[in-house]
């Protein structure tokens, strides 16, 4: 018996159909295996097979008759692709579309996701420990007052080298000043430090040939500027009391608080000065050597100032008379108080220092501690001065009180020229 070509191939099929029962063909065969499960009559034909030339153009006119099977989608599934017209899958293409639009979705913002985002990132900011926050002020807090304590040691700082340049300029006049008096130069640096030109080191310690107490040095700059503004004060009110001035009462009364103000702050800088360093203050190095002559605790006698006073305000009234007589005892009588106070004093001190039962440095120390009473001198004796002017200006008149200022300062400003006349007058030489 002659095998025709593709026995063997159809055999093997037949019997696997007839296994299989019926089932329609498997999801893994190609198409041209899947024309082989036909209906049993065409199965049957199977056998009766043509030339090879017949059996070729049998087998196109076959596919030209029947549609073309698609492949199937997988190994496990059951629908095969549909293919459009443009040979692409439609289920693929659709499954990829169907992906899209899902991660598309998935990247758009959701204005309701935001919201509840913002309100959970709110209420976790209410819930902060209250702790966290308190402690978050409290070095606030501290970096601010650090700031501050910077701010004030930098201000101190900046007045420590303003006194420390004013003493440094105190040592260039001392140094120019020695040089005019060995050297022959001109008298007038001389003139120029005890006329009262008010520039730092005019009323200066430079006696002393001793560095200063920066309390001290700031001082004698304060008074240089405030014997400035008495001499401008002096010129108005010499101007206010001129026969032709219509000066009101209210202006000379300005006039005479302002100077009533002048001497008030030059008692409170002098009682700080005192505090720093009560020696030079009671000494006077920082006046003119004329106005030292008539020097008491650190300042001029209020009795000794009613006695010039006195006759330079007539004609006054017989009250005014009888009250101006009675605080000039009154001021004498304070005076002689603290006169003795400070002999009492000075005793005091004479004899801690030299008691022999006193253990060895004790009596430095109890002598320290007297010391320290003599800055209350120098206040007491400043507060006479002061109660002494008011209690003028309660007695007289506006315009007598103004000429008693006019009196004055013109006779302080007499004694700093007399000073100056004195150290520019002419010198014998002591070389014979």
């Amino acid at each position: 018996m002659e095998l025709y070509p593709g026995y063997l191939e159809d055999h093997f099929n037949i019997h696997k159909l007839s296994g299989t029962g019926g089932a329609s063909p498997p999801e893994y065969m190609t198409s041209a295996a899947a024309a082989q499960y036909a209906p049993a009559p065409l199965r049957m034909a199977m056998y009766d097979r043509a030339p090879p030339q017949q059996q070729h153009h049998q087998h196109q006119q076959q596919q030209q008759q029947q549609p073309q099977l698609q492949p199937a989608l997988g190994m496990w599934s059951s629908e095969p692709y549909k293919v459009d017209s443009g040979g692409q899958a439609t289920s693929g293409s659709s499954i990829m579309e169907a992906d899209a639009k899902f991660d598309h979705a998935g990247l758009d913002e959701d204005p309701q996701m935001d919201e509840l985002e913002t309100a959970g990132d709110a209420d976790q900011g209410a819930s902060k420990p209250k702790e966290k926050v308190m402690r978050r002020l409290a070095q606030n807090r501290e970096a601010a007052r650090k700031s501050r304590l910077r701010k004030k040691a930098y201000i101190q700082q900046l007045e420590s080298s303003r006194i420390k340049l004013a003493q440094l300029e105190q040592e260039l006049q001392r140094t120019r000043q020695q040089q005019g008096v060995y050297g022959g130069s001109n008298p007038g640096t001389s003139l120029q430090r005890h006329h009262g030109g008010g520039s730092a080191g005019h009323f200066g310690f430079a006696a002393a040939g001793q560095m200063m107490d920066p309390g001290v040095a700031a001082f004698e700059i304060d008074y240089g500027r405030w014997v400035d503004e008495q001499k401008r004060h002096t010129e108005e009110l010499r101007n206010a009391l001129q026969p032709g001035q219509a000066t009101s009462e209210l202006e000379l009364e300005v006039m005479v608080q302002t100077g009533l103000a002048n001497y008030d702050n030059l008692f409170r800088i002098k009682g700080a000065a005192a505090q720093a360093d009560v020696f030079c203050v009671m000494s006077g190095l920082w006046r003119s050597p004329a106005e030292r002559f008539f020097l008491w605790i650190g300042g001029f006698r209020p009795s000794e100032v009613l006695k010039i006073l006195s006759p330079q305000l007539e004609p006054m009234t017989d009250p005014q008379s009888v009250a101006v007589y009675a605080l000039q005892l009154t001021s004498a009588q304070a005076e002689d108080a603290l006169s003795q106070g400070m002999q009492k004093l000075q005793q005091t001190l004479a004899e801690s220092l030299t008691d022999p039962f006193a253990a060895p440095d004790a009596y430095m120390v109890g002598a320290v501690e007297k010391l320290k009473g003599l800055v209350g001198f120098v206040q007491q004796a400043d507060h006479l001065r002061l109660e002494t002017l008011q209690n003028m200006h309660r007695i007289l008149t506006t315009r007598q009180a103004a000429k008693g200022l006019l009196v004055l300062g013109d006779y302080f400003q007499r004694l700093r020229a007399l000073s100056t006349l004195w150290a520019a007058r002419p010198r014998e030489s002591a070389i014979s």
